[in-house]
């Protein structure tokens, strides 16, 4: 169990997706930590992160006390166990927390893994191709919100949980792959569920603060990619 005076640090990105997970747990478990961000994390590396996290290099890393916490999902089921301030993020049943992190995987995997693929097309067969097999996981995700919610607002129900940080992470990237392709990815037709719940999620007191825009997402990228 965390202790009050314990030290708490967040290595985090503020264009990163994944930085978000840590940030937005860390907000519903009322935690108070320093944030230390690398805004060129791609380039340039502080010896803090390196020390922090030796093996991937990569952020978020959380510092708790003399120990480092890494990748996003991992951070946040940490966040979860070892602060009992806030609401619970991961379910309490068995089965659903197993089922929580089955799709939280098959958001890192398959949808990240298409967006990439998008993003990364060499030609236009390629890239339709790719825009498909993301359509067909969004549908998937849709069909699995449409089971878990219940019909009510988010992933876990009511409130904010474990699935819907790992899912927030792909609308930045989302919104950026459509801006520059023309294609809309998200559509009532097909993900009206995923629709209403990005705008309540992007909404919410514990990601509005640390969500970028869908502008600075795209002029992020832009740059990123020398894009005018």
């Amino acid at each position: 169990m965390a202790q009050n005076n314990d030290t708490v640090k967040l290595i985090g990105c503020w264009s990163s997706p994944y930085a978000l997970r840590a940030r937005v747990a860390l907000h519903l478990k009322s935690v108070k930590y320093e944030y230390l961000d690398e805004p060129d994390v791609l380039n340039s590396k502080s010896e803090l992160l390196l020390k922090s996290n030796p093996i991937y290099k990569k952020v978020p890393v959380l510092i708790h006390g003399d120990v480092s916490i890494c990748e996003s999902l991992n951070i946040v089921q940490y966040v979860d166990e070892a602060w009992s301030s806030g609401p619970s993020i991961l379910p309490s049943h068995p089965y659903e927390r197993a089922n929580a992190r089955f799709w939280a995987l098959f958001v890192d995997d398959k949808i990240f893994g298409s967006l990439d693929a998008v993003g990364g097309a060499k030609d236009d067969e390629g890239r339709m191709a790719a825009a498909g097999k993301l359509m067909e996981c969004l549908a998937t995700l849709e069909e699995a919100f449409r089971k878990s919610s219940k019909g009510l607002g988010f992933f876990g129900g009511e409130n904010i949980g474990f699935l819907d940080i790992a899912c927030g992470t792909i609308l930045g990237p989302v919104s950026v792959i459509e801006a520059f392709s023309g294609v809309k990815f998200l559509r009532e037709e097909t993900t009206p569920g995923l629709i209403q719940w990005a705008e309540k999620f992007r909404a919410h007191e514990a990601v509005k603060p640390y969500m970028p825009t869908v502008e600075e997402f795209i002029a992020f990228a832009k740059k990123k990619f020398g894009v005018e």
